[in-house]
């Protein structure tokens, strides 16, 4: 797949906006280190990724003990 412009306008657009700074992060200063940021959401994935883990565990070890407990009656169909 080709990346660039492909007709008149996007050539336009291209070249008018070519010199433009739209996100320039470096010059911006901010109030919580990105480090930091990036750091809690790695601990926050991990935590998810744990519990959901678990909870898997969890259902498989409930679904053995029922499957194992489990006793089942023969129930007499009366026939009118």
């Amino acid at each position: 797949m080709a990346v660039g412009a492909r007709d008149y306008i996007d050539k336009l657009l291209v070249k008018k906006y070519a010199d433009e700074k739209v996100d320039n992060h470096d010059a911006m200063e901010s109030m919580i280190d990105p480090n930091k940021m990036l750091e809690a959401m790695n601990d926050v994935a991990a935590i998810q990724r744990n519990m959901f883990m678990l909870s898997q565990k969890l259902y498989s070890a409930c679904y053995a003990v029922n499957a194992k407990s489990a006793r089942y009656q023969k129930k007499e169909i009366k026939e009118a």
